[in-house]
């Protein structure tokens, strides 16, 4: 028999492309292709049209393969060949990707000459001058690498977005959620604050990407973006106050009610991009042991970094700037030991059976950190913390967490470590997020263990590495810091066994018990007999 007609569904035959996917490539790359000639300083005519004709080819050629690959087939999740492919597992494909994303990501952080930016006062040239009229139409002024890198970004969003709600066609959840990220990505993230910035040309600079909040924004509370929103009148004041409203009210309210999710997988952008153009690497987050426990230290050391530095920061704008503040440096630090006081105490009182190790070695560390800043303080009339200069440990923690492991690692191993090695093992807000999910939320996600089959698609596609299929057998709540709620281990569960929740925290953790069926406690039952 003729291997292209082999009907047997346990083949390792990988599907040929047809005729309209072949199509659909050919189109993107013409797009690919004229952004790769101006890398070489390709110089095109009109850029305008040619920038147009790029974007476009790349966004039409992402629409019609994605049509021609899924609405020929039932709605519902094939992963027909994921281990055979050099693009998902690892191969050739996939370390060309890599290698190229994460050159890509160094040109962008460090050397931005080499994309074409202009310097001391030189015209830009390469991929930034080509992005130059776009840029001029939207905020009015050359473009820069962030531009560009925005544009692409939200080109990658949108395009690869449409291709993953074709592929999770059967799933409303995923389609509502696709949507708001698109929407949130190209609107609060890109056109938003370009716009802003050409409507507002008389104020400093502060506006970028109006959903990303500290302290994934470890920026927000540096020196000049505290006095650009400052000096930035009425609308300057808003984004310093709704900035701050974002971290203690918004947030956490948002989180009690919803989890992580509401951010991790409907808002932010770097989830946002994990979730559509880092789909087909999602099920190489490795989900052993000994990763959770890598991901829980690394993520949780993160963010007492990120929390120090900005502790550190604010203190010595506070010393350098304190005409523009109606609080001293002492006041601020006052209250920042008075909340560490409060809110460890709280936590050891109502919720320290609720919480892991590196979880009461982060509150711990942060207040030993801040008690030892306030003695130093006290003795001292020094205007850093801990005898660094802030700006200058800022500053390396922009290297090293803020785009190394962010982008350069987050983005660039995507082919090669999963969609969410950042979210997994470094972003400060995730770990934020996780510890009010897993200590002050209504989230989790119910599991039917008398359903369960055991084969183990929830955990092959869960993109943080967690051992969904362990929860499934047992029937037990799956609550845990590092789930970003994508709903995609219920999207993918052939039984309906897992089912995303809001509802009482009253026995939301039942770590310890056996369970049987949708939230049956047989231990209880027992001994309530």
């Amino acid at each position: 028999m003729n291997k292209s007609n082999n009907l047997s569904i346990a083949s390792h035959q990988n599907n040929t492309l047809n005729s309209l996917q072949k199509l659909g490539l050919t189109v993107g790359f013409v797009g690919v292709f004229i952004l790769l000639l101006t890398l070489f300083n390709v110089s095109f005519p009109n850029q305008s049209i040619w920038l147009s004709i790029s974007i476009v080819s790349i966004l039409v050629g992402t629409i019609i393969y994605a049509r021609a690959t899924y609405l020929s087939k039932p709605e519902g999740i094939s992963n027909t060949g994921l281990f055979h492919k050099s693009l998902t597992n690892k191969g050739v494909i996939a370390w060309i990707i890599g290698v190229v994303l994460t050159a890509f990501y160094v040109a962008l952080y460090w050397f931005p000459s080499y994309l074409g930016l202009g310097e001391n006062g030189t015209a830009n040239s390469g991929i930034v001058g080509f992005f130059d009229p776009l840029s001029y139409l939207i905020n009015g002024h050359a473009a820069s690498q962030w531009f560009v890198y925005g544009t692409l970004y939200t080109v990658a969003i949108l395009g690869l977005g449409y291709k993953f709600i074709l592929k999770y066609r059967h799933n409303k959840y995923q389609f509502v959620r696709t949507i708001s990220v698109m929407f949130f990505q190209l609107g609060f993230a890109f056109l938003i604050p370009e716009m802003l910035t050409k409507l507002n040309p008389e104020l400093p600079y502060f506006a970028k990407d109006l959903k990303n909040m500290w302290p994934l924004n470890y920026y927000f509370f540096e020196d000049w973006h505290l006095t650009n929103m400052l000096q930035g009148g009425n609308l300057g004041m808003f984004m310093l106050i709704f900035g701050i409203a974002m971290i203690f009210i918004i947030s956490p309210i948002l989180t009690y009610f919803y989890g992580k999710r509401w951010y991790c997988s409907w808002v932010c952008g770097c989830g946002g991009l994990a979730e559509t153009a880092g789909d087909s690497f999602r099920h190489l987050s490795i989900s052993t042991q000994k990763a959770w426990k890598i991901e829980r230290w690394m993520i949780h050391s993160v963010l007492v970094l990120v929390f120090v530095t900005t502790i550190a920061v604010i203190f010595t704008f506070l010393s350098n700037n304190p005409q523009m503040s109606f609080i001293t440096k002492d006041q601020f630090i006052y209250g920042v030991v008075a909340f560490l006081i409060i809110f460890v105490v709280a936590l050891y009182i109502f919720k320290r059976d609720d919480m892991d190790t590196d979880a009461i070695f982060t509150m711990v560390s942060l207040s030993v950190i801040i008690f030892i800043s306030l003695l130093i303080n006290f003795f001292s009339n020094s205007q850093n913390i801990l005898f660094f200069d802030s700006y200058e440990l800022r500053k390396w923690y922009g290297f090293g967490i803020g785009a190394a492991f962010s982008g350069v690692i987050g983005v660039g191993f995507y082919p090669l470590l999963g969609n969410r090695v950042w979210c997994r093992f470094g972003c400060p807000m995730a770990a934020i997020l996780g510890l009010q999910q897993r200590l002050f939320s209504k989230f989790r996600i119910t599991t039917n263990g008398g359903q369960c089959i055991s084969c183990g698609n929830c955990t092959t596609h869960c993109e943080m590495g967690i051992d969904v299929r362990s929860y499934a057998q047992k029937g037990e709540n799956i609550v845990r810091s590092s789930c970003v709620g994508c709903g995609i281990c219920s999207a993918v569960c052939p039984r309906g066994v897992l089912k995303l929740e809001n509802a009482s925290e009253k026995n939301r953790i039942k770590s310890n018990e056996i369970l049987l069926g949708n939230d049956i406690d047989l231990m209880n039952l027992l001994n309530n007999k």
